[in-house]
């Protein structure tokens, strides 16, 4: 069976091609050996499982991990700490494994992000992600520009690039050390 690529699609033929001024010993010369094959497949599967990370290292820059908590003191103490910055609760986290926090941006972003006539909102989710066989959590923030905030059917939400995240990073890490050691629910 030969494999042909093509840019639309992967077609397979089950029969060589018979091309008339090669012998057949070089047309098999021509063709990926099955061995050649297997050893590609197997070194994409290693990358691929290179590529992967545990859940105690992932959510990016700015990620933070809570040692010993649980969601309800992970949120309360980002309740604590966010408004300090001047940041108010938002909808748009489920209070149990989000929250979300929202500001209101200044002139320069209003010109980055072309909004004009309406003011743009920052807005914060964190993400609360629990560390399998442990009582830690992984905090990591999303954030987004936010149009229109609150008019229903008008509001416009554009996540911005993982960069954003490690503003908050130091915000992040005042939470995890007040909700650290908080146990269990």
């Amino acid at each position: 069976m030969i494999l042909v690529f093509e840019p639309s699609a992967i077609h397979f033929i089950p029969f060589p091609p018979h091309n008339p001024g090669l012998s057949e010993k070089d047309s098999m010369m021509t063709q990926p050996s099955a061995s050649l094959l297997c050893v590609i497949m197997i070194l994409l599967s290693l990358l691929t499982a290179c590529l992967t990370q545990p859940v105690a290292s992932s959510g990016g820059i700015g990620s933070v991990t809570v040692r010993n908590s649980n969601p309800g003191a992970i949120i309360a103490a980002a309740q604590n700490f966010f408004p300090r910055y001047g940041y108010t609760p938002a909808f748009g986290g489920d209070g149990i494994s989000s929250v979300s926090f929202d500001k209101n941006s200044n002139q320069l972003a209003n010109v980055l992000w072309g909004s004009y006539g309406d003011p743009q909102t920052i807005r914060v989710k964190v993400k609360i992600v629990p560390i399998p066989g442990t009582n830690d959590y992984r905090i990591s923030p999303k954030v987004y520009t936010v149009s229109d905030r609150g008019e229903a059917g008008f509001e416009s939400k554009r996540a911005l690039i993982g960069l954003w995240g490690s503003e908050f990073g130091l915000l992040l890490k005042k939470v995890a050390a007040q909700a650290s050691g908080s146990g269990a629910q």
